[in-house]
């Protein structure tokens, strides 16, 4: 396979290169020692992605505000932090001859209430889980005070990212989290300069880049991770994520990653609440190539990817000569780290990753999501995966530890962190 598309180099547009064109997507891994820091484990875990072939390594969230983590075991990198155990993760974790690129984010209204952090979003709009509703927090809407010191604490990881030997961030704007959550008009009640027109609702995303590019040095990669659509009624969608990635092609970008969903609407486990969207492989590649019409900034697709040939067929472009340069990875490489080697070599040509058929959407969501952290766990462990597991004992499993990391993680807030 060493002359397939996949395996071409690509000049990115500050000038770095990726060495080929496969990234190991961000998952959350709920893995930071005590301090909400990288520890052996993440390192570990990352030493093995980095030996495993992808040109771009991408690390799961890593938070800018003590009070806002999307989990217990999340990592924080702030201003007045520690930066020894990031360099030791940045040197872990960047592959040879390629890229590390740290994902940024803030919660927003998607944190867990056990917490017991106040929440925050661009309105007093809870996620709405159904039965399940109580397990996130009831946010307050942000004064516009609090959003400018948001965007400056973003500026402020990233700058602390390239102290710590990362080669690029991500913005994370997808998947519901804070910055997603501004671009929705369904989240997103605001009537003044932060909400209401689309221009407005995007005018968090687009100042959070101005002020990480600004923060940054030209060499350093910015990127920003996008949903295609929301997936629900009357949501974020498709023409307003073309319009959003037009308006990026100004801000000095150098990648551009398309997904979908939320806590809500999972799309990027393949489960939405819009019946017209199909579960399928590479479910994101066609938004994709529509979006590409519309912006200079290479394209990264990231959602269900688990096969040579449909990784072979999501970089083939369309009729017009569009399509995505970067495919991006996450639960294949939970249970492969080395996948992109494998390939290489001719080897591996599928992952059959179990599927959990719960008729309940957020409860099959969560299960999904316990049995790839199970796999991070064991890599962390220097363990190779497991198949066939239960999942509902995974979930128990991975309930009974994020009870254990809440304790410790009020405990560090209760010091004064």
């Amino acid at each position: 396979m060493s002359d397939s598309l996949l395996f071409t180099s690509l000049k990115l547009p500050n000038g770095a290169v990726l060495p080929n064109r496969i990234c190991k997507a961000a998952m959350e891994e709920n893995l930071s020692a005590p301090g909400q820091v990288p520890g052996p484990e993440l390192l570990r875990l990352y030493q093995g992605w980095a030996k495993g072939g992808a040109g771009l390594v991408l690390t799961g969230n890593v938070m800018v505000s003590p009070s806002a983590m999307t989990g217990p075991g999340g990592v924080l990198l702030q201003a007045g932090g520690d930066l020894t155990p990031f360099r030791a993760w940045a040197k872990a974790g960047t592959p040879p001859g390629g890229q590390l690129f740290m994902q940024i984010n803030h919660p927003g209204r998607q944190m867990f209430a056990a917490m017991g952090e106040q929440a925050v979003a661009p309105s007093a709009v809870p996620v709405d889980l159904g039965q399940h509703s109580k397990l996130l927090a009831q946010p307050r809407a942000l004064e516009d005070g609090e959003i400018r010191e948001i965007i400056a604490r973003f500026a402020t990881t990233a700058g602390l990212a390239q102290e710590a030997g990362f080669t690029g961030v991500q913005v994370h704007a997808a998947h519901g989290y804070l910055i997603s959550q501004f671009l929705s008009p369904l989240v997103n009640k605001r009537t003044d300069q932060w909400g209401g027109s689309r221009e407005n609702r995007a005018r968090f995303l687009l100042e959070t880049v101005k002020a990480v590019r600004a923060k940054v040095s030209p060499g350093f990669c910015v990127s920003v991770k996008l949903n295609s659509a929301d997936f629900q009624k009357g949501g974020f969608e498709f023409e307003d994520a073309k319009w959003v990635a037009a308006q990026l092609n100004t801000l000095g970008l150098d990648l551009l990653e398309l997904s979908g969903g939320n806590y809500e609407s999972p799309a990027m486990q393949g489960q939405t609440d819009d019946s017209s969207t199909s579960k399928r492989e590479a479910y994101f590649i066609d938004f994709a190539r529509q979006i590409s019409e519309v912006t200079t900034v290479p394209i990264m697709v990231t959602g269900g990817i688990f096969r040579l040939a449909t990784a072979e067929a999501a970089l083939a472009k369309d009729a017009k000569g569009f399509g995505v340069a970067v495919l991006g990875i996450g639960r294949a490489m939970a249970y492969v780290p080395d996948l992109p080697n494998q390939w290489r070599a001719g080897k591996m040509s599928e992952v059959n990753l179990p599927e959990v058929n719960w008729k309940n959407r957020t409860m099959a969501g969560m299960a999904t999501m316990a049995l790839t952290k199970r796999q991070l766990n064991r890599a962390a462990e220097g363990k190779g995966a497991v198949w066939g597991v239960s999942p509902l004992l995974t979930v128990i499993r991975d309930q009974m530890k994020t009870q254990k990391l809440t304790k410790r993680y009020k405990a560090w807030r209760a010091k004064g962190a």
